[in-house]
């Protein structure tokens, strides 16, 4: 059966709250205020910029292939924001997150000379493969424009995770302010995403593929920190700490 609209958006709302990447054990070790971690905090960074320089692209897609005139205004807005920073009053955003990267002390050649593990290229091309497909137009929006815009929206209690890394590692708000555009900004997009899919799935079949495809975007965020936790051997480290 064909969901009404209203409907079809909570049903993607609750399965990308569902998923909280956050609950990673990961973020244990990189949100420790007792013992903080510069080197996974620099590792966790360089793989998330892995992203970050595929966002524009897939914006750029989506917004090229949006069948519906109304919505592609908005992804007009979108897109400009994303490459000039001119509604957020900041800059490019693939540039405030290079200002991230080098405040906590990684320069510009250490960045370009990283490569995405496993996990990170398999979510990098999911999406790329996606927004580029125009039979799959759906799956590609649903993945990024509602599970990857998700991601931002996530808290520790009521704080924002770049507060607590802003604390945890000594960084100013003009240092994290990739993360604090995003987290404002992302609740828009969300709803804007999710609006569009409402629009543009007039078929059960195209109605569950586009939960699918959050369902399995943010699996795959949570794959990605997992890769993370596993290359730094932290999960071989808590589990010689647990009682025999």
């Amino acid at each position: 059966m064909l969901m009404e609209k209203d409907q079809f958006k909570k049903v993607m709302r609750s399965t990308l709250d569902k998923h909280l990447t956050l609950a990673n054990p990961l973020f244990k070790h990189l949100l420790n205020e007792e013992s903080p971690n510069t080197d996974l905090l620099q590792f966790t960074a360089l793989q998330g910029y892995q992203l970050t320089k595929y966002f524009l692209t897939y914006i750029e897609h989506i917004f090229f292939y949006c069948p519906l005139p109304r919505h592609k205004t908005i992804l007009l807005h979108n897109l400009y924001e994303e490459e000039t920073g001119a509604l957020s009053r900041t800059k490019n955003h693939v540039a405030l997150m290079q200002d991230f990267i080098r405040a906590i002390g990684i320069s510009d050649e250490q960045r370009d000379a990283v490569a995405a593990l496993p996990a990170t290229q398999e979510l990098i091309d999911y999406r790329l493969q996606a927004v580029k497909d125009r039979q799959r137009y759906h799956i590609g929006a649903a993945a990024v424009l509602v599970a990857s815009e998700g991601q931002n929206l996530e808290t520790v209690g009521e704080e924002a995770r770049h507060n607590i890394l802003g604390k945890v590692y000594n960084l100013k708000d003009e240092d994290l302010l990739f993360f604090s555009v995003h987290q404002k900004e992302d609740v828009g997009h969300v709803k804007q995403g999710l609006a569009l899919l409402a629009d543009l799935c007039t078929t059960p079949k195209m109605q569950r593929e586009a939960i699918e495809a959050i369902d399995h975007t943010c699996q795959l965020f949570y794959n990605m920190y997992q890769g993370i936790y596993e290359y730094f051997g932290l999960h071989e480290l808590e589990a010689a700490e647990e009682p025999a």
